[in-house]
């Protein structure tokens, strides 16, 4: 089901099941996702945020597995402990966003687990990503000024044609 140039304003989609559903060119302003499935969900042209609004849409503990947000405004919105195991962010402002405690990974066994997300075109500055697990994902040309990754692994994953700023480079 897609759903075109719609408009929800402080809209609860928490605890709903929204999977498999496309959204494209709608606004979200001020809606609460959390511990929303939104697995195979698709974002096309969406606004998450009002111009001027210093908080965006929650998306804490929400199951965001294979989700994809394209050209997406998601400025300030929290992904807090959410499960973004191969999500997708092309070309998405992802300002100031919280990715803290956020999952791309898939668990296999104790000591063995696969990363899985596709972070492109975005502008990532002043996130806070610290201690995510990114490892082997494609994270190019992204802007990563002021971007928090303390703690965050970033191992062989693609970083190139990124803007970065040296204080957030310590921890790749």
């Amino acid at each position: 089901m897609e759903t075109y140039n719609h408009t929800y304003r402080h809209h609860n989609f928490s605890h709903k099941d929204l999977s498999d559903l496309t959204f494209t060119a709608c606004t979200f302003i001020r809606s609460d996702f959390r511990r929303a499935n939104l697995r195979d969900t698709t974002f096309v042209n969406c606004k998450f945020i009002e111009q001027g609004d210093i908080e965006g849409c929650h998306f804490d503990v929400a199951d965001l597995r294979d989700a994809s947000f394209q050209q997406c405004q998601l400025a300030m919105a929290n992904f807090s402990n959410a499960n973004c195991y191969g999500i997708e962010f092309r070309a998405c402002d992802l300002k100031g966003a919280n990715f803290s405690r956020t999952n791309f990974a898939h668990q296999v066994s104790n000591r063995m687990y696969f990363c899985s997300a596709f972070i492109s075109g975005c502008n990532l500055s002043y996130a806070n990503m610290e201690r995510v697990c990114l490892e082997k994902c494609e994270l190019f040309e992204n802007r990563w000024i002021g971007t928090n990754l303390a703690g965050a692994s970033l191992k062989e994953s693609d970083l190139s044609r990124g803007v970065f700023f040296r204080r957030c480079l310590g921890a790749i």
